[in-house]
This record gives structure tokens, C-alpha cells and sequence, in this order.
């Protein structure tokens, strides 16, 4: 019976490290980040998950769902419809770009309770596209909670291209933070060397300004982690701001 024990003992230590290691994405993945004038409608998927190892979570509505032009935003959310991503629950839209220039969709998620963490999520994401190959001033701030502001332009890159941006919390740049770094596995055809290269990390400079090389084609995340100055319910709350882009190959 000892041995009982402490063989399930020991399998939910393993089974509760193995989550913990997980990281975790809010994910707005649009069908391309550049839209062409013979295709104007694209549907645009928000999840919250695991997005390497193809490990969805539950998520619930969001509190806002916005797309950004011109600095204005307009919402969203009654556009948004239940969808099923990696197992578990998410949203779908689709959007038709009718003007050209720069637009990008930004999701606050309602805070998700992380029980490995105790503690409390919430993922300000966005992914920025370019319709008909236009767009101007990426590289200015929405005026989120906290955000990742763009220093490579965000779309038409090519797979290998330095993607720079800079954390701000508050409207503030964050010297030192830490940035987690992802690739949407989507087809799961890509096999890490060894775990610790599931998320990458980098750390931002004094300045807030953190750099990483894309080596894939295909959509790459970008987490920076910070610990709100509020609780909810007594709990720590993890506050991220979270960026999507796409790398292109020829």
C-alpha cells in the first residue's frame, strides 16, 4: 500500500511539473497577416493555449475583442462565435478589410484562474495586419494595460528575420523583463530537441527592447510577463502582453 502511495504520489508530481512547464499563449491568429484585394474576408481565431505543443485551455468569452485603425477602435466582441481550438473552447470571427492600411486586433481576456500558479491570468493580445499591402505607424502604442510595441514591422517578414519590440506596462518601458517565445506548432510536424527549447526566453535590455530571430515560417509568439500591482480574490495576477506576427518564406 506504501508503495501505492507513493507511486501516484510521485506520478502527480511529475504530471503537475509537466503543466507548470507548459507556457501560456492568448492566441489571435488571423488566416494571414498580409490580405490581398481578390480575398477581403479572413477569419480570425482567438484561443487560449499551449500553442508548441498543441495543449488548448478553456476560453471563456472575452471582455473585449477590438480591431484598431487610424488609433480608433471598434468592437468587436457581437461579431465573435464558439469554436472548438485544440480540444477546448474558443472564438472565431470573420472580418472583411474594405480600405487599405494597417489593422489590428486586440483581445482582454476575462482573468483565468491558473491553479498550478494559484494565481490569476489575463493576456492582453494583439496581431497587427496589413490589408492590400499597406500600413503606417506600427510602431505606435494602443494605450493597453500593458503591450508589446512593434520595432520590425509586423508582417511581410521573412522566416530568419530579427523581430525587435519594446514591453511597456502602463504606458512604460520595462527594463529587464521577461519575454517567452513560442511557435504555433499547428500541424504538430515539429519536434522540440528537448523541452527546454518548447518556449524560448529572452530578456529586454534597459530600455525594455527585447530582439529574437524567427527561424520558421509561420506564426511565432511573443509573451512579456509581468506581476500586476492588484489581487483578485487574495490571488497574484500575471499580467501579459502578448504579440503575434508571421514569418513568410519564398
Amino acid at each position: 500500500m506504501k508503495r501505492l502511495v507513493c507511486s501516484v504520489t510521485l506520478l502527480m508530481m511529475l504530471t503537475f511539473s509537466a503543466s507548470a512547464a507548459l507556457a501560456h499563449f492568448g492566441m489571435v491568429i488571423p488566416e494571414s497577416s498580409v490580405i490581398q484585394p481578390e480575398k477581403k474576408t479572413a477569419e480570425i481565431t482567438l484561443s487560449f493555449s499551449h500553442p508548441f505543443e498543441g495543449v488548448g485551455m478553456e476560453l471563456v468569452k472575452p471582455k473585449k475583442f477590438e480591431v484598431y485603425r487610424d488609433g480608433k477602435p471598434t468592437d468587436l466582441l457581437p461579431t465573435l462565435k464558439a469554436a472548438n481550438v485544440m480540444g477546448h473552447k474558443a472564438f472565431k470571427a470573420k472580418y472583411t478589410f474594405k480600405r487599405p492600411g494597417m489593422y489590428t486586433f486586440v483581445m482582454e481576456p476575462v482573468p483565468y484562474p491558473e491553479p498550478a500558479e494559484d494565481n490569476y491570468i489575463i493576456h492582453y493580445t494583439k496581431t497587427v495586419v496589413s490589408a492590400f499591402d499597406a500600413g503606417e505607424n506600427w510602431n505606435a502604442p494602443l494605450g493597453l494595460k500593458t503591450e508589446i510595441v512593434p520595432l520590425t514591422r509586423p508582417w511581410g517578414n521573412y522566416a530568419g528575420n530579427v523581430f525587435q519590440g519594446v514591453v511597456l506596462l502602463d504606458g512604460k518601458p520595462v527594463p529587464g523583463c521577461r519575454v517567452e517565445v513560442e511557435y504555433y506548432n499547428k500541424d504538430k510536424k515539429k519536434k522540440a530537441p528537448f523541452e527546454c527549447m518548447i518556449t524560448q526566453e529572452v530578456i529586454c535590455d534597459e530600455n525594455g527592447v527585447f530582439t529574437f530571430a524567427c527561424p520558421l515560417s509561420g506564426w511565432w509568439g511573443f509573451a512579456a510577463l509581468n506581476d500586476a500591482d492588484y489581487k483578485i480574490e487574495g490571488k497574484d495576477v500575471e499580467l501579459g502582453a502578448v504579440l503575434w506576427t508571421q514569418m513568410l518564406s519564398y
